[in-house]
């Protein structure tokens, strides 16, 4: 793959073009942050509850839903509890693709628009 279609974003990926980061390398802490980005995984119903928590106490929830389709009776469930969590708190939530849910507190919104275009 040329230096172009690096840059650029084309052609297939492989595990190569990816650096692994690992925290110890970087020197600047993220002391006291009020807000912390968790990564949750959507399984079933109960796994709401941690996310629920997680977003009351002011924190952003990215969730994997990949093991329930957008069209499951469950999702729909589980989509319909987070969005009344946003609306308490005067957050905001999206679904990105078809493989993630993004939960917000109040405060901070998600744009809808991609960065770049």
């Amino acid at each position: 793959m040329g230096l172009m279609s690096k840059l650029l974003g084309g052609g297939k990926r492989t595990a190569d073009d990816y650096v692994k980061l690992d925290v110890d390398d970087f020197d600047a802490q993220a002391v006291d942050a009020g807000t912390s980005v968790r990564i949750a995984t959507i399984s079933d119903k109960q796994d709401v509850i941690d996310i629920k928590d997680a977003v009351y106490d002011g924190d952003v929830v990215i969730a994997d839903i990949t093991r329930h389709t957008t069209t499951d009776r469950t999702m729909e469930h589980i989509s319909d509890e987070l969005k009344q969590v946003a609306r308490e708190v005067g957050g905001d939530i999206v679904q990105k693709d078809d493989d993630q849910i993004i939960i917000t507190p109040g405060g901070v919104q998600i744009s809808r628009k991609k960065l770049g275009r």
